[in-house]
């Protein structure tokens, strides 16, 4: 959840001063995105090129039974590796990988480091008698240990609990809790009150990055919108919260629910977890003027940096979670980034990768097409498509492009899956790892097992017993098949 700040403590000086701050970068920012490539570098400073990718990789701290272990500090001592961080709780970490070029054998490349950071870190978690798991939400977790107790020692985390509890008490008529959940599954409903915003700690994800150049990135962004509905379907592994089965991709309606509350909204309140208001006209600038004018700063931290660092612009950004979200990045140069957020963290680490390989190659592949295909599916279907592929996973109706509608089973066999291996050949990506990839995808697809499904499947054979459960999956995670290939036991 972002760059650490110096103090949570913040009063309306700091609030005024970081708001001219975030004026001021702003400006800048659009000034260097209006300016023509090729201009004199100071005037268009941002990294051209060939697209890159890389990810961000939230997993669980558990013990042996499969149940949260709160241990985040010692182990993070005690694995010592820059590329490994903490989140929200004592029982997250968040892995990242170093950025890739995406052609030839990025794909390996991706997956060998993840591969390596990931075992030396299962190395560790053994040392501390505990391990790690990669699934969306952990079906042993309960909601009695999502309290501020259980949350990572640092600043951010602690001024972001109080300034969104603070927002909400404004926004919400006396006496209603800020902050809960309201989510419907196939047979039950859960409704639960929350006192903080802990119950985002519930969730982890896969978030996928793409480096693009200015002049491609709206487009892209908008590719980036349009794939999210089949990308949460084909990850989806997020099934059960708190014992109750919900949706197949459940981390959708929580995180937005956590951090927002469940609805209806106040009509006075600006959801910060939100699939957006529409698609990019021109420039991912756009965004950031929405940051500015329609979203209340809730991390005033006045920092030491120069405008062109964008320190605060990057701050204020990064409290706003867009499940498509524009990043600005500065190392080695600034460039632009997407973060796609829908994907759940699991099953396996080649699962992922493969969920990686499909996002690059049907966003270039949209995004690359002579016209623009968001002219072709309206903007509040593109996001109907979202949240339905969300609560129904691989069997959810979708209309796709000039009015197509069946099953999405259907669209990724006859037209996503072929689209995606296009897209990867146009990067020039190794053959040999686009048939492993999109093989890996095609045979979740026509089983019809992805993560959610096979937990599901498991349940229906075995009972409702979320330990069970949870060492089940642990064990076929552990022997790294992806998970179409996971057997009922």
């Amino acid at each position: 959840m972002g760059q650490e700040i110096a103090s949570f403590s913040f009063g309306a000086e700091d609030f005024a001063e970081f708001k001219a701050r975030l004026q001021q970068e702003t400006d800048l920012l659009d000034r260097w995105l209006a300016a023509a490539p090729g201009l004199d570098p100071a005037c268009q400073p941002f990294a051209q090129g060939s697209p890159v990718g890389g990810f961000e990789l939230e997993a669980w701290l558990v013990t042996p039974q499969g149940d949260p272990a709160p241990i985040n500090s010692a182990y993070l001592e005690a694995v010592n590796d820059p590329l490994v961080v903490p989140e929200l709780a004592r029982f997250n970490i968040e892995l990242n990988s170093r950025p890739q070029v995406l052609a030839a054998s990025a794909l390996q490349q991706l997956r060998q480091e993840l591969e390596q950071t990931w075992d030396r870190c299962c190395r560790v978690a053994e040392q501390l008698q505990a391990g790690l798991m990669t699934i969306g939400i952990l079906p042993t977790l309960q909601q009695q240990q999502l309290t501020l107790e259980m949350i990572s020692p640092r600043k951010r985390y602690l001024a972001l609990n109080e300034q969104i509890l603070k927002l909400h008490r404004r926004e919400q008529p006396s006496g209603i809790p800020p902050l809960g959940l309201a989510i419907a599954g196939p047979a039950t409903l859960l409704r639960v009150t929350h006192p903080n915003v802990m119950l985002e700690a519930a969730t982890t994800s896969f978030q996928i990055h793409l480096q693009v150049s200015p002049h491609q990135a709206a487009r892209y962004f908008n590719a980036s919108l349009l794939v999210s509905a089949p990308l949460v379907a084909l990850a989806a592994n997020s099934p059960y919260l708190f014992g109750h089965d919900l949706w197949a991709e459940t981390r959708i309606p929580v995180f937005e629910q956590a951090l927002d509350g469940p609805p209806p909204l106040a009509p006075t309140h600006q959801a910060r977890v939100t699939f957006g208001q529409g698609y990019v006209q021109g420039s991912l600038m756009e965004l950031f003027w929405e940051n500015l004018h329609r979203y209340p700063v809730v991390l005033p931290q006045r920092l030491a940096a120069a405008p062109s660092e964008l320190a605060h612009l990057r701050l204020h950004n990064g409290t706003i979670w867009r499940w498509n979200r524009p990043l600005i990045g500065l190392d080695p140069v600034p460039h632009l980034r997407i973060e796609q957020r829908v994907a759940a963290a699991g099953p396996t680490l080649p699962d992922m990768i493969a969920n990686a390989a499909f996002y690059f190659g049907l966003v270039q592949a949209l995004g690359s097409r002579p016209l623009p295909p968001e002219q072709e599916l309206s903007f509040a279907q593109c996001r109907a498509n979202f949240y339905t592929a969300a609560r129904f996973g691989l069997e959810a109706p979708i209309t796709w492009l000039n009015g197509w509608q069946g099953s999405l089973r259907q669209l990724l066999l006859q037209e996503l899956l072929p689209q995606a291996e296009a897209g990867l050949a146009q990067l020039d990506l190794a053959p040999q790892d686009i048939q492993e990839y999109l093989g890996i995808l095609r045979g979740r697809v026509e089983s019809g097992q992805n993560g959610a499904t096979w937990q599901r499947r498991y349940v229906a054979r075995h009972g409702k017993d979320m330990q069970q459960l949870t060492c089940a999956y642990w064990e076929r995670q552990r022997q790294g098949q992806p998970v179409h290939t996971w057997d009922l036991g």
